[in-house]
């Protein structure tokens, strides 16, 4: 499969690279011509936009820069963002009704009527990444995807 890769890049923990990696995601995707419905395209997007804002928002102070991975697999596609703060958001688990937590929650939901995945994991280096695996064909996938 031709469109099958990881990419990773880094960009500042400020707001302006919110909508850079957001361009940079669909820019990819379209490069690689990776077979994702609109639907999934316009997921994922949000997803990016709203891991990435929560990095600027709440990272930004012990984290400079934050790295955003594309993985993309036969039948799905994941982006994580990765930062080098300690802190485990709760949001994906529940509400608590912090800043910022709304984001996550709407990352939940768009990951789960994909038909996907989503956590948070510790890094080696203290710091965190939160993914999100969507299959290219909304109901399409066999099996879920695993974090490498």
């Amino acid at each position: 499969m031709p469109y099958e890769g990881v990419w990773r890049f880094t960009a500042p923990a400020v707001d302006a690279s919110v909508p850079q990696a957001r361009r940079a995601v669909r820019d990819l995707l379209a490069r690689q011509g990776v077979p994702a419905s609109d639907e999934v395209v316009q997921g994922l997007l949000l997803i990016v936009s709203e891991l990435v804002t929560n990095a600027v928002r709440h990272a930004a102070l012990l984290s400079p820069t934050l790295a955003v991975e594309v993985a993309v697999g036969a039948e799905w596609v994941r982006v994580s963002v990765e930062d080098n703060h300690p802190y485990r958001p709760t949001a994906l688990v529940a509400d608590h009704g912090q800043t910022g937590g709304r984001g996550l929650l709407l990352v939940r939901e768009i990951t789960r009527e994909a038909g996907g995945a989503c956590d948070v994991e510790h890094t080696a280096s203290g710091g965190k990444v939160i993914w999100a695996a969507l299959p290219l064909k909304p109901g399409g996938a066999h099996g879920r995807p695993h974090h490498p």
